[in-house]
């Protein structure tokens, strides 16, 4: 995961402006022409516009069916109803100087509980997330949370979280996984 600043993060919301016909003929051509990128951005704009789970599943389906190869890693796998507020409180972090640290979350499966179906994961490490991730789900430091209930990597939310002073990054960790608890999230780690 790279900490550049990308053309095309989905915090930037690149088809904010368009309307939902637009937006549905946007997604369309991109199942058409195998473009994952476009799709990834088409579905990820109507997640943060509250559309229906169903939708999303759906969407998200014809994606994976039409442009596998090309859908970027920020896109989750599933419809995840809090999503957009994660994104909103990530938001109001921001990394003042360089580093080599990475904060990241991952996805935790509930559905063995009866309230939430998910919860979420805020960590912090000198590795590339996806890696750290890879390390807790084979036992590796890993959080007991992580190791049993660790569903996916959620980077989109952090991109801009890359790369950063580690004293940062651990102050950062901390308020983010207490700020996504204050909004409701069923929240592990953020030590």
């Amino acid at each position: 995961m790279r900490a550049t600043k990308s053309a095309m993060w989905p915090s930037d919301r690149p088809f904010r402006l368009l309307a939902t016909r637009e937006l549905a003929a946007r997604f369309d051509a991109a199942l058409a022409q195998a473009d994952g990128v476009t799709g990834a951005h088409c579905i990820h704009e109507r997640w943060m516009r509250g559309d229906m789970a169903v939708h999303i599943d759906t969407a998200l389906a014809a994606l994976w069916q039409h442009a596998a190869d090309s859908i970027p890693a920020w896109l989750p796998t599933q419809h995840i109803e809090w999503l957009s507020l994660v994104y909103e409180t990530t938001a109001l972090y921001s990394p003042a100087q360089r580093g080599r640290s990475n904060l990241y979350l991952i996805l935790l499966d509930y559905t063995d509980r009866p309230t939430q179906r998910f919860g979420i994961y805020v960590g912090m490490t000198s590795h590339d997330p996806a890696l750290r991730f890879d390390q807790h789900k084979q036992g590796i430091r890993a959080a007991g949370s992580v190791l049993k209930r660790g569903l996916e990597l959620l980077c989109g939310p952090t991109l801009h979280l890359q790369r950063i002073r580690r004293a940062e990054a651990a102050d950062i960790e901390a308020q983010l996984a207490e700020a996504l608890r204050a909004r409701g999230l069923l929240v592990q780690g953020g030590h």
